[in-house]
């Protein structure tokens, strides 16, 4: 047994449950065209009231044929839009399965919540349903609802630009490239918000707070994904109850059920006495979910990035070019990092005294998670081995400190260590160049670093 008093669990909040079915719902590829339908059908209900008398001028300027010629034009476009509905769902799920097998399963989140197909589809969904409702509404013996075949002509002609603009969009999205592209520019972006600069020990907690131990543990009551943490909201309900709060986990853990994720002690020292209030603020501001998201986390760009060059390289795919690229857009993201203030951070309320602090990763994890995969696999492959050693090289002509130096001459070693010594003496003599040509960056002789003959250290 330790000093520390007994946990008590986290419970989930019904705000935190909100915001977090909202995202969720929100990332569905049904989510907007539905909202698209429903809004269709009470559109036309309204436009079926509108049945004025056929001897006005307007009215055989809007539509000059009858209700026969009318319902022939509704039922004509809600067979072709089912049939287009159809093609486009098709196209869709054959993207999420190449995604799928061929990059990574972690970027299918990216295509159901791809604005433009959600968009194509609510254009789709919303022609059918006006002509559906329209046709409904056709009366032979009375009045023609005036307003209905000309707005469902137009949807019809949008249904059909619409469709070119789906076909050439998933044709773009299908290429491995764009798909990086996307994941590295959510993961600068995500860096961006995230981390302060490499400079700012603005948020530096105290080694008396860092190293403090004692407090009270809060357990987790569900299971998940770390989606995002929000320590602002923990400041208050720590500084109402005066508390001091640790929070344990960071975006992209895993959590189970009963594993601790806030450490917690009252301004006397001791662990302090039941605070509901507090557990419901802690499980809003740790929100969990069922997947990570980029929004905070920004090891989860490179993940995605690594599930491609590592794809790549299987033997089903044997794509060492796009593994490279992809170790290309890992390299831009580590450079970034490198200029950026990591470790934990602490968050002050409006008296300046510190009431929450909140962990991250280090330099040693994020080159880890980029680097471990792909020298397994590509042990073999010297493309993907001077690749590694490609981005470590720019990495060390960016190291800011001796840890970020010490990190990178380990990985330097660890990828040498792995190079299969079946390779061919000239592929080994490559790889080993690129390694001492990492150790030149580190020592800072940039010119020896990269001066070779023909562009061939840099170029793939």
């Amino acid at each position: 047994m330790d000093d520390r008093t007994p946990a008590r669990p986290a419970h989930r909040s019904r705000p935190a449950q909100r915001a977090g079915s909202s995202t969720t719902l929100r990332a569905r590829l049904w989510f907007w065209p539905s909202v698209a339908a429903a809004s269709s059908f009470l559109a036309t209900l309204g436009l079926l009231l509108v049945r004025p008398s056929p001897e006005a001028t307007w009215v055989r300027w809007a539509w000059p044929s009858g209700t026969d010629a009318a319902s022939g034009l509704l039922q004509a476009v809600a067979s072709s839009i089912m049939t287009a509905t159809t093609l486009i769902f098709s196209l869709t799920v054959v993207a999420l399965q190449l995604a799928s097998q061929q990059f990574s399963p972690r970027l299918l989140r990216e295509f159901a919540r791809d604005r433009v197909t959600q968009a194509v589809l609510a254009v789709l969904v919303s022609t059918f349903v006006v002509a559906v409702t329209g046709l409904r509404g056709m009366d032979p013996d009375g009045p023609l609802p005036v307003l209905v075949p000309p707005v469902v002509l137009l949807l019809a002609i949008a249904s059909a630009g619409a469709l070119l603009v789906f076909v050439g969009h998933i044709v773009r999205s299908l290429r491995v490239d764009t798909m990086m592209v996307s994941v590295h520019q959510q993961a600068a972006a995500a860096l961006r918000e995230t981390y302060p600069r490499y400079g700012d020990r603005s948020k530096d907690p105290s080694p008396e707070l860092a190293a403090r131990t004692g407090g009270e543990l809060v357990t987790s009551t569900r299971s998940g994904l770390v989606k995002t943490v929000h320590p602002r909201l923990l400041v208050r309900s720590a500084h109402d109850h005066g508390l001091f709060v640790a929070v344990m986990v960071r975006p992209g853990d895993h959590v189970g059920v009963g594993s601790p994720i806030a450490e917690v002690w009252s301004d006397q020292g001791v662990g302090p006495p039941r605070h509901e209030g507090l557990d419901r603020v802690l499980a809003t501001a740790v929100e969990l979910g069922y997947e990570r998201t980029l929004e905070q986390d920004a090891a989860l760009g490179l993940r995605q990035l690594t599930d491609i060059a590592v794809k790549a390289i299987s033997p089903s795919i044997n794509d060492p070019i796009t593994a490279a690229h992809a170790v290309g857009y890992c390299t831009d993201l580590l450079v970034r990092l490198q200029g950026c203030r990591l470790g934990p951070q602490q968050h002050d309320d409006e008296d300046g005294v510190p009431r929450v602090m909140t962990l991250d990763r280090d330099h040693r994890y994020y080159l880890d998670l980029v680097c471990a995969p792909v020298r397994r696999f590509g042990s073999a492959e010297p493309l993907v081995l001077t690749a590694l050693l490609r981005m470590l090289r720019d990495c060390a002509a960016n190291a800011r400190d001796d840890e970020q130096r010490e990190e990178l001459s380990r990985q330097t070693g660890l990828v040498l260590e792995s190079t299969d010594p079946q390779l061919l003496g000239y592929d080994a003599a490559a790889v080993h160049d690129l390694a001492r040509r990492v150790g030149l960056a580190l020592d800072g002789d940039l010119r020896g670093a990269y001066q070779d003959r023909a562009g061939e250290t840099r170029s793939v």
